[in-house]
């Protein structure tokens, strides 16, 4: 069997390819680039690269959110697509448990952060050992769910490139029960996102949607003026 795995869910670009639990190529890119122009090409490359057909391919892995809403969207589309035209199974995962498996094995909890603007975060909360979920993903002010974190009494891990940009609240709220991933170790790794796939079920492609975890904008504009009309 060959996975296709894709994570485009934030800046990072992660791909791979697992053949029979063996991983055969994979690229993680965290440049600012436009996955939309560069996403698509990356996995022509890579699959050239490692001499495997579309039509060898056995299962399509995506991170299904939340993070970017344009990045969670071009690569579901690109999975659905491949995944639909090929006829193969399409399997989807938390785009925070992809970043919570960097901390697979650590002795106490896990929390995946993407940054989200203005204090707000898309964050989660997994146990190091199996990662099963503590607190579920959601979206939500940092210092807020942080406060949930403290009660909890335990080690925490956090991962993620976005970090760096609230590492200086986590280590005022948490102290010594903070403890960071190294810098190599924050990239969302496609080959992790394959691994948790494999344990998901199977989801028909016209039915897998992007997992947001929040509304959009437009949406968040729309329903203020229609409080706004109530009033």
């Amino acid at each position: 069997m060959i996975y296709l795995g894709i994570d485009t869910s934030n800046s990072p670009l992660a791909i791979a390819l697992i053949e029979d639990g063996t991983v055969l190529i994979e690229e993680t890119s965290n440049l600012k680039i436009n996955h939309s122009l560069t996403a698509m090409p990356a996995i022509e490359e890579m699959m050239k690269k490692a001499k495997v057909l579309p039509a060898d391919l056995t299962h399509i892995a995506v991170a299904e959110g939340p993070g970017s809403y344009t990045g969670v969207r071009i690569g579901l589309t690109i999975a659905k697509t491949l995944a639909w035209s090929l006829k193969i199974p399409l399997l989807t995962v938390s785009s925070l448990k992809v970043l919570a498996a960097n901390g697979l094995g650590f002795d106490g909890l896990v929390c995946p952060i993407m940054d989200a603007r203005r204090g707000t975060a898309f964050i989660g909360l997994y146990e190091g050992v199996g990662l099963e979920q503590v607190l579920a993903d959601q979206h939500s002010d940092v210092k807020e769910f942080l406060a949930k974190v403290k009660e909890l009494g335990r080690p925490v891990l956090f991962t993620g490139v976005d970090v760096v940009l609230h590492k200086a609240v986590i280590s005022e709220m948490l102290g010594e029960t903070a403890q960071f991933s190294s810098v190599q170790n924050r990239l969302p790794r496609a080959s992790n996102l394959i691994m948790l796939a494999q344990e998901s079920v199977e989801i028909d492609v016209h039915h897998a949607v992007p997992e947001y975890r929040r509304i959009t904008e437009a949406e968040a504009n729309y329903n203020k003026a229609q409080e706004g009309q109530a009033l």
